[in-house]
């Protein structure tokens, strides 16, 4: 999400992000969020919260965006992500209306099941070889993406958001559904490239 990262804004010719300050930036990712997040929700956060220095006042700023986002949060690390951060946080860790604590964290990354497949959820992306059923959901490259369909980037500037039937608010988060849109087309969409570099 990256939160603060006002480099970010436009223009730039990393991963533009076309707002006019970072605070309509914060504000539209926190929207999207809400409105696809209740309270009960689990939602897998790949790393890099916010751009902020490590030090206690940006570390309560990070807090206070987190608290306005609805539901759970499993968060792994990201390379901006510091120690010293997901430590303020526990110690400030509350339950919510069901009786579990608002974060988890992971310093590595996690495993889910949906639909018959397993989700590999880190940070960077993962080259897993030659698998089935098996795809790795990860963050880090903003608008790139891995030539292979079993890396999906996730992270709010994600060049596989483009899959979509749905045109999602920036900054939504993604439901197992649309993640396995996402892979059937890109998987599609690399077979198509392949077959016209070989001009078949």
């Amino acid at each position: 999400m990256h939160f603060y990262h006002y480099q970010l804004l436009q223009p730039n010719n990393f991963a533009p992000r076309h707002f006019g300050n970072v605070d309509e930036m914060n504000q539209a990712m926190i929207d999207a969020w809400n409105k696809r997040v209740d309270e009960n929700d689990r939602v897998y956060h790949l790393g890099d919260i916010s751009m902020r220095p490590q030090n206690t006042p940006t570390n309560e700023e990070t807090y206070d965006m987190l608290r306005q986002l609805n539901g759970h949060m499993t968060l792994i690390k990201g390379n901006h992500d510091y120690h010293a951060l997901f430590k303020f946080l526990a110690k400030r860790n509350e339950l919510l209306s069901d009786g579990k604590p608002r974060f988890e964290f992971e310093d590595v990354g996690s495993l889910l099941k949906f639909d018959h497949h397993q989700f590999y959820c880190t940070h960077y992306p993962m080259l897993l070889g030659k698998v089935d059923k098996i795809i790795n959901l990860h963050g880090h490259i903003h608008h790139y993406s891995v030539p292979i369909p079993e890396n999906i980037n996730v992270g709010v500037d994600a060049p596989e958001r483009d899959y979509l039937t749905e045109n999602l608010p920036w900054g939504s988060p993604l439901r197992g559904e649309e993640i396995l849109e996402m892979y059937d087309k890109k998987k599609k969409d690399l077979a198509d490239q392949i077959a016209r570099q070989q001009g078949k």
